[in-house]
């Protein structure tokens, strides 16, 4: 219950109310269903109208104009009335202060369409903005912390602890607490501004991101088991994470466009919770490109992203992997390693005048030339090291083993010992390989870039094709017989094959070409195989017959390798004249022992 004349001398909406309705003795009651800010707005509003002081803050500074505005409570009705005073403190003070002003763009979210119309979001905005562009000693952080400093100051002669922080970066943290849409449309107009360096925008994307998604995979699990246990709950648990992809998605538009903005950790981790919350696949392929441009900085754990996916059964996404690899190679193909031709010949007119600007060109290139070498050699070991994690996924099909194996030049990979533990282990998962599996999975594998450690437990592992472990026999062979080394102990089968063949591996051997027994047309070179010129033509033929067989395989699973890589990757014919003995040595003993 309220007297009619105090509130209609300054509202003017209540006076249109009033003049609308009939005269009577009876109190007149007014509704006002969408009236802006609640009963605290009204009651500040009331105050105003009787004369009484009232107190304006950051927190209630919004809802009392909305409301104040809705009443019409203009310099038209009267002067001095309460929007004029308002909007004095809101420029004066509020805008002023760095607190102050979050604070307040914080409380517009429960009066959106209001502070919208009326300029208060934007305008908030733009204040927050400017002053993350200002330095931060000129930056006042409130209305009442101003008041506070001037008294330090008249106190002590110094100002306080936080106007004395220069700390870049200083406004990430305050503000990380507003929403999405507040804090998406603040970081644009940051940004627009061109003075805060992108390694700051990064860390300040880091940080929100760390106080609105964490733990996002345990959060996601609970949820799911909870959709799955109560379907009352189900709406609940899609709106958190309708909330959290909204999040992502805003996080990644804004991500910086320079390379090193933000650390490549932070992108797979991103990548991580847009793979769980199934976030739209261009944030995910932005993401992966991200990745791709400094991939040589990552680790194998941050790459292990765990598949969600219903129709696959991996323990982890691979195929987002393999695309990150492909993304990588595809950057940086075109490396220039030489001053480009039309270049030089303006050169060769103005040689006297400009040929140190040619050299600075070439040493430029050749700068950037070996950066990319020695990326691609460190993303060469982060192959090898995310295929022996993943080779232990009983599900992984054989196909994307030998696909990521396959992204990176041969080049990238100075030494196939990280290789072959990969193979070593995906065996292991995988007993269940046919011969013609086992084989594609090896010819992926380089014996003569083993190292002598590597060697001696490739050969006497019994899941390797025995092939495979001859070909590495004869490559440590021939490197110990040009290093004066000694051969490892072979098992006894290895042992009758090199008897056959007059080599004693337990004394060192000497050169190949003037001390064993190998027939000239059959000898090992140091660098790989000479052609072989083999007598017997039946015995050529069946291993002929029997590759023919492993390539049909190869065809009827969709797996045939580019004929190129075929050459590169066939095994040499010595050792499949080896494999054949070996055999013929076998099955004598057998009859024997028969």
């Amino acid at each position: 219950m309220l007297h009619k004349f105090p509130l209609l001398s300054k509202c003017m909406r209540l006076q249109r109310i009033c003049s609308e309705s009939p005269e009577t003795l009876q109190p007149q009651i007014i509704q006002l269903p969408d009236f802006p800010g609640g009963i605290e707005a009204f009651e500040f509003c009331a105050k105003f109208c009787y004369g009484i002081t009232i107190t304006l803050s950051a927190y209630n500074i919004v809802a009392v104009q909305c409301a104040a505005e809705y009443f019409q409570m203009t310099e038209d009705v009267e002067k001095g009335n309460l929007v004029y005073k308002v909007e004095v403190f809101f420029n004066s003070c509020i805008l002023h202060g760095w607190k102050d002003s979050i604070i307040t763009l914080q409380s517009t979210k429960a009066f959106s369409l209001w502070s919208e119309d009326l300029g208060i979001t934007s305008r908030c905005i733009e204040s927050i903005a400017s002053k993350v562009l200002t330095h931060p000693s000129k930056v006042s952080l409130s209305h009442s912390h101003s008041r506070r400093v001037q008294d330090d100051m008249s106190c002590n002669g110094a100002e306080s602890q936080r106007h004395q922080q220069t700390i870049k970066g200083w406004w990430a943290e305050d503000i990380a607490e507003l929403s999405i849409d507040l804090y998406w449309r603040t970081m644009i107009g940051i940004k627009s501004g061109g003075k805060i360096p992108s390694n700051l925008i990064g860390e300040a994307l880091q940080v929100y991101a760390s106080r609105w998604l964490p733990n996002i995979s345990r959060k996601v699990k609970t949820n799911r088991e909870a959709t799955t246990a109560s379907t009352s709950d189900s709406d609940s648990a899609g709106e958190v994470t309708s909330k959290h992809k909204l999040v992502l998605e805003s996080l990644v538009s804004l991500l910086p466009s320079e390379k090193g903005a933000v650390s490549c950790s932070f992108l797979l981790k991103l990548l991580k919770v847009a793979n769980i919350l199934n976030a739209s696949s261009s944030s995910k392929m932005e993401l992966a490109r991200r990745v791709a441009l400094q991939l040589e900085e990552a680790r194998v754990s941050d790459l292990l992203i765990p598949c969600l996916s219903h129709s696959s059964d991996t323990l982890y996404d691979v195929d987002i992997v393999l695309t990150i690899f492909e993304q990588f190679m595809l950057q940086g193909q075109s490396t220039p390693t030489s001053p480009p031709r039309s270049k030089l010949g303006i050169e060769r007119r103005r040689r006297s005048r400009s040929a140190e600007n040619v050299d600075l060109e070439f040493q430029e290139a050749r700068r950037s030339s070996s950066a990319s070498h020695s990326s691609k050699l460190k993303v060469g070991r982060i192959v090898d090291g995310y295929l022996q994690e993943i080779a232990k996924d009983v599900n992984l099909p054989l196909s994307k083993f030998i696909a990521i194996a396959e992204t990176i030049p041969n080049f990238s990979r100075p030494d196939h010992d990280d290789l072959y533990r990969a193979i070593d282990i995906y065996l292991k998962a995988h007993p269940e390989l046919n011969k013609s599996e086992r084989k594609r999975l090896c010819r992926i594998l380089d014996c003569r870039k083993l190292s002598v450690e590597a060697c001696m437990y490739a050969a006497q592992n019994e899941k390797l094709p025995l092939r495979v472990v001859v070909q590495i026999l004869f490559f440590e062979q021939a490197r110990a017989a040009t290093t004066g080394a000694k051969v490892a102990d072979l098992p006894s089968n290895i042992k009758a094959l090199l008897a056959s063949h007059n080599i004693d591996p337990s004394k060192p051997p000497g050169p190949l070409s003037t001390t064993t027994s190998i027939p000239a047309d059959d000898e090992w070179s140091n660098s790989g195989i000479k052609s072989p010129k083999s007598r017997n033509s039946r015995l050529r033929n069946k291993v002929a017959g029997e590759d023919d067989l492993d390539e049909n395989e190869m065809n009827r699973d969709g797996m045939g390798r580019p004929s190129k890589f075929k050459a590169f990757c066939a095994l040499p014919r010595r050792p499949k004249r080896m494999f054949n003995k070996l055999l013929s040595i076998n099955r004598s003993g057998s009859e024997r022992t028969e």
